[in-house]
């Protein structure tokens, strides 16, 4: 696969506190990449200065090969952790002053902005000022500036930061299109779940430094195969004896403690009086990898 992205002993340092140290990773042609990492941990200096808006301390920064210059603009859609719209000017023709920015003509423009208006459901929105549209509608449209040219490398800062539920799933969805469609996608986020859904390799960054790179489900994989997934009725019991335990409503992850068995945790459970609907050995979901690493 050829590397979109190549980044080789990439270091950054403001002032005294060294916030990346010596990063090495690459982005292959298709990927959905998630960088992954804790506010803070440098996930954003790391795109500014693959983008040159930051100027890197030490290492090569490349994409297709060569360092970032304007060239690459046409082919790059870049969606920022700052979102910002003009708040007087209407959604539709936002949209089209952008994708004319970007080389569509006016009539292509228009054609791409309404579409992607039908697909976020916001057609009823073309004609209103930004500034009356919600905080998640406005993302919404940043998002559609950032992908109006089709672009074949897309880069996105916290993507679904502010959204609800339903709209980040809406999100996600579109991403996976655009992928399908040809675009590699580098994506950053604290949302584990996220890139556990559409990721197919993945970086996590602590303190400046890689601590997990490669394939989704070989990271998975390598960290531990001794997670159980529990779906139940009634109220799972804490047991600190036995696992430790990450609960929501109907929904558990266990972790056996050292020399016990899943067999041991099962019958646990047979005594409590819930009814176990499933009861599934599985790879650490990436949440649980996350906050392992996090608190290490």
């Amino acid at each position: 696969m050829v590397d979109v992205i190549s980044i080789k002993n990439f270091s950054k340092s403001f002032g005294t506190n060294k916030v990346i140290d010596n990063l090495n990773f690459t982005v292959q042609t298709g990927d959905i990449f998630a960088f992954l990492g804790q506010n803070g941990s440098g996930k954003t200096t790391t795109l500014r200065c693959l983008l040159n808006i930051y100027n890197r301390d030490e290492g090569e920064m490349l994409f297709m090969g060569q360092e970032y210059s304007v060239e690459f603009a046409k082919y790059l859609g870049y969606l920022p952790e700052e979102r910002g719209l003009y708040n007087n000017s209407k959604v539709l023709e936002t949209m089209i002053y952008f994708g004319q920015i970007k080389g569509l003509s006016y009539l292509d423009a228009k054609n791409r902005a309404l579409k992607f208006l039908e697909r976020v459901d916001l057609p009823d929105k073309a004609k209103s000022q930004i500034k009356k549209l919600s905080s998640g509608q406005q993302q919404k449209i940043q998002l559609g500036i950032t992908v109006i040219n089709e672009p074949k490398i897309l880069i996105l800062d916290e993507p679904t930061k502010g959204l609800d539920p339903v709209n980040r799933s809406l999100l996600l969805d579109i991403l996976m299109e655009l992928n399908e469609a040809g675009s590699t996608i580098l994506f950053c986020t604290h949302q584990m779940e996220e890139a556990e859904k559409i990721a197919n390799r993945l970086l996590m960054i602590k303190n400046g430094k890689a601590v997990l790179y490669g394939k989704t489900e070989k990271v998975k994989k390598d960290f531990g195969e001794n997670t159980i997934i529990v779906e139940f009725k009634g109220n799972l019991p804490r047991n600190e004896k036995l696992y430790s335990a990450v609960i929501e409503k109907n929904y558990a992850e266990l972790n056996p403690n050292d020399g016990i068995t899943e067999n041991s945790i099962l019958q646990f459970l047979m005594t409590t009086g819930i009814e176990i609907i499933k009861f599934e050995i599985a790879s650490p979901s990436l949440n649980e990898i996350f906050i392992k690493l996090a608190t290490n």
